[in-house]
């Protein structure tokens, strides 16, 4: 192969000849040219497209690790709630075996109807079933969540509480009503000295109706009242001196006569047992003593019926 290279200013040429190799060698250069150019205008595409890549990995990575921390915090979080919640049942079946307990206690000291109060035991409930939505029924038996659990146990607690509200209300009128029941003497110490109906009258010496009983004794010591009421007159009365008298409803009233000392007023409200007046001697009396009626829907009855009662 021979090449010739011409000068353009001077017109001189020069030539070359090329063997077999050289001629190789050559077309390898031509032929190196058009792939050089292709791996030059594809190698820089290619190492920004690596670049993108690895700012998406660390990206995502980044977004993996913030999501993890989230799912831990949460994790925590349900876990710190559960521990709370069970706390709470705890406290809540605490309570609810104290409530069971008092409600039992309060049934036994009352003495009521078996089976009227009954603490311990789910609440009675019932009625006709109703399907309600279309193949509800059928459905298989789901266990209770663990909320419902838990409102479950508040109905139940819900339930003790009325019934011991219900029992509070039966319990205190029953004490009202045993405290409004008329039983017992009228004083502390001391004897029957007269009692109820016809007598000698100690001062005419003529028979009359003694409409109380007298229970004499120590000149001070104490006169109680024999059930609750309201004091409706606390002073000197005409025959009575000194007298107390006092209304336990329900058409009940008793007085206390001769008394040396009154400890109450009109409307004050007295207990069954208070002291209400100290034994005395005033008005139309022989000597230290308290004279004691019952009336009965403005009646005087005998006492004795009621002085015998050992109360409810």
């Amino acid at each position: 192969m021979k090449v010739i290279l011409v000068n353009e200013r001077g017109g001189t040429s020069r030539s070359f000849n090329f063997g077999g190799l050289s001629k190789a060698l050559l077309g390898l250069c031509l032929l190196g040219l058009p792939v050089g150019a292709f791996w030059l205008a594809t190698a820089l595409p290619v190492a920004e497209s690596d670049v993108l890549d690895g700012r998406a990995v660390k990206a995502w990575n980044k977004a993996l690790r913030k999501q993890q921390e989230q799912i831990g915090d949460a994790e925590r979080d349900a876990r710190e709630q559960l521990t709370a919640l069970t706390v709470k049942l705890a406290e809540m079946q605490a309570r609810l075996t104290r409530l069971d307990a008092l409600g039992e206690r309060l049934t036994s000291i009352a003495k009521l109807d078996e089976g009227e109060f009954q603490f311990g035991v789910n609440p009675a409930v019932g009625g006709p079933e109703d399907p309600g939505i279309s193949g509800v029924s059928d459905l298989p038996y789901q266990p209770p969540e663990f909320l419902d659990v838990i409102g479950d146990l508040a109905d139940q607690i819900e339930d003790r509480q009325m019934q011991l509200s219900t029992l509070e209300s039966l319990m205190a009128r029953r004490k009202l009503q045993d405290e409004q029941f008329i039983a017992g003497r009228p004083i502390t110490k001391g004897w029957m000295s007269s009692r109820y109906g016809y007598r000698t009258d100690p001062f005419s010496g003529r028979r009359s109706w003694h409409k109380g009983v007298d229970f004499a004794g120590k000149n001070g010591s104490d006169v109680v009242s024999v059930a609750a009421g309201v004091v409706t007159w606390a002073e000197d009365r005409y025959g009575y001196g000194q007298l107390v008298e006092i209304n336990h409803g329900n058409g009940y009233t008793t007085r206390y006569g001769h008394n040396s000392e009154l400890k109450v007023k009109p409307g004050d409200i007295v207990k069954k047992g208070q002291v209400i007046a100290l034994m005395g001697s005033s008005g139309r009396s022989t000597g230290p003593h308290v004279h004691f009626e019952v009336y009965k829907n403005n009646r005087p009855v005998d006492p004795a019926t009621y002085i015998r009662r050992t109360g409810r």
